[in-house]
């Protein structure tokens, strides 16, 4: 932080991750609208009767005051804002958040402002914890954040020969950035893109994720989506999250992956 910036200073976050640091603190990682990600030391937490430790909770949105320190800010208050119970009492739901949480983490920088990608991740979460289905609220969140980066999935030309799309017998290739026409598909290039998640996507694109609410989605054709959108947020990123891992597994054990 520049050296004219003040000591005390209050935002709005989002509670990312904690690590444990000495016997009873915690490290926050918070991802905030004005200074992207922000480490923070929250003292005393792990200790039972902190009255700070409901407030700092991962995966909940709150009101924070910091304290700049020598190499890391210090929480000296904080209030919950919002608390996504929903997500906390569903594993799956959890496993869901955590992956929406470890994407932001990994695609903003410390002290770099980051409204946009804060944002989403606030909408993201509050329709994952309200949607009747959760993977349409990942898969509406994983699209926009992929649009937000600068990695707009191409929905709409096919990238490997630059025609028009319609919505029979396109492949999608991470690689490529997106949609390809038939002929392309023939031709080798990219994996199967069945109609119905072709005109989903596109769907998805355009609405608000509420908007999703309402629209019936078979397993097997969301499997399919979830799997183009992790292709292609792998490429992004050059390698796997983490907690996506444990979303997959939680679905193979429930018979759906």
């Amino acid at each position: 932080m520049p050296g004219g910036a003040p000591r005390s200073w209050r935002t709005e976050a989002v509670v990312l991750r904690h690590r444990p640091i000495g016997d009873a603190d915690k490290i926050c990682v918070l991802l905030t609208p004005g200074r992207g990600r922000v480490e923070a030391v929250a003292r005393g937490v792990r200790k039972p009767k902190s009255k700070l430790a409901g407030h700092v909770a991962e995966i909940t949105r709150g009101q924070f005051q910091l304290a700049r320190g020598r190499t890391l800010h210090v929480v000296t208050g904080a209030q919950m804002l919002d608390g996504w119970t929903p997500l906390h009492e569903d594993v799956d739901r959890l496993g869901r958040a955590a992956a929406m949480c470890e994407l932001a983490d990994r695609s903003t920088e410390y002290d770099v402002p980051g409204a946009a990608v804060y944002g989403l991740l606030c909408e993201g979460l509050s329709a994952l914890a309200e949607l009747p289905r959760p993977d349409a609220a990942v898969q509406w969140f994983t699209l926009r954040y992929l649009d937000a980066q600068g990695y707009r999935p191409e929905l709409d030309r096919c990238t490997a020969c630059g025609d028009k799309l319609e919505p029979e017998g396109n492949g999608f290739s991470p690689a490529e950035g997106g949609a390809v026409c038939p002929a392309c598909r023939r031709a080798g290039v990219g994996a199967p893109l069945s109609s119905t998640a072709f005109r989903l996507l596109r769907f998805m694109r355009r609405s608000r994720v509420g908007a999703l609410a309402d629209v019936r989605v078979a397993d097997p054709v969301s499997a399919e989506i979830d799997r183009h959108l992790q292709g292609a947020v792998e490429g992004v990123l050059d390698g796997r999250l983490r907690s996506a891992a444990f979303v997959r597994a939680a679905e193979r054990a429930r018979g759906t992956g």
